[in-house]
């Protein structure tokens, strides 16, 4: 009696697993017959808004549906990015994520709600952007030298903002900081845009932030631009020499940005995803909208990506804990 129970079960389950394969496979290949929503863990108008709505255009351009943008700001991008973890893993939420939220996060606070690696389907990379180093035109410092000299002169008397505690724009502030032996007081921001209306209006004198949020001022000399912070000169500020050069080799902080779906999204959705992407960032108009923010277009592969979030993890985590950052 058993027996034939058993073989009824198994019978039954092969039959509702057949039935729901073809249904599974429609909705995949039906996708996506509804609007989209990309979370991005940061206030409108700063650094990461401005490539993330670049890339909700050009998506829905291409799904042939409407990627509604939903901005989730506070705790370096971290409220938006767990807000993501744990949505539905049916393609029809995504997330923009960055340096920050992916690999600085991790180290900084001990209680995040999410797992880099674990809570999400990275899909691909869209752009990498060099950090800026600003002052207000009121600070008496035309260069990263004399900038130096004047924080190392009055120590704790100049303030540097940052998009939030843990935030990249924090740690990449911090670690020249740490190379120069300048002390500075740090002021968290709820965001990039929060930041760059600090310096603009002389609330506080410097900030290394994202190039996107600050090109426009720094060529307006609404802004005094000292030192980019990637390895290489950016062409957006072809004059501007790198921190590196400057007599700190080595030193290197560049934010990248990629679209992540929760854990569990169907491979045919993340690969349908980094198709339309891989092409979006190769399109002359993706790469001119990025090269006008200071950005470079960047793509890459599901598991490239992957990579990188889990090799970013560990170098980030060793600098958080150098330099003794703790969020919570």
């Amino acid at each position: 009696m058993k027996s034939k129970l058993s073989k009824l079960m198994r019978l039954f389950l092969m039959a509702g697993i057949l039935a729901g394969s073809p249904l599974l496979a429609y909705a995949q290949s039906d996708y996506p017959n509804k609007p989209i929503r990309l979370i991005i863990g940061f206030p409108a108008g700063g650094s990461t808004d401005i490539v993330g709505r670049v890339v909700a255009q050009k998506l829905g351009e291409r799904l042939g549906q409407t990627i509604v943008v939903e901005n989730k700001g506070g705790a370096g991008g971290t409220i938006g990015t767990d807000a993501a973890a744990k949505a539905a893993p049916d393609g029809y939420t995504l997330t923009l994520g960055t340096t920050s939220t992916m690999a600085v996060a991790p180290g900084a606070y001990s209680k995040l709600g999410y797992d880099p690696i674990k809570s999400f389907s990275p899909i691909s990379l869209v752009a990498v952007t060099p950090y800026l180093l600003v002052v207000n035109p009121q600070v008496p410092a035309n260069s990263l030298a004399e900038l130096v000299t004047l924080a190392k002169s009055q120590p704790g008397k100049l303030n540097f903002a940052s998009a939030g505690n843990g935030s990249t724009t924090q740690l990449a502030m911090e670690m020249l900081n740490d190379v120069t032996g300048m002390k500075m007081t740090h002021v968290p921001y709820k965001g990039n845009a929060e930041a760059d209306l600090a310096i603009l209006s002389n609330q506080v004198q410097v900030l290394f932030g994202s190039m996107p949020a600050l090109l426009q001022h720094a060529k307006t000399n609404k802004l005094r631009a000292l030192a980019v912070g990637s390895a290489k000169r950016s062409p957006a500020l072809p004059d501007t020499p790198t921190v590196a050069e400057l007599g700190y080799p080595g030193f290197e902080a560049a934010l990248w940005l990629g679209i992540l779906a929760p854990a569990g999204t169907p491979k045919p959705i993340i690969d349908r995803l980094n198709k339309e992407l891989v092409a979006i960032v190769a399109t002359p108009d993706f790469k001119a909208a990025m090269d006008k923010n200071g950005a470079d277009a960047t793509s890459n592969t599901p598991e490239q990506f992957a990579s990188l979030i889990q090799n970013e993890v560990g170098k980030y985590g060793s600098i958080v804990k150098k330099l003794g950052i703790k969020l919570d």
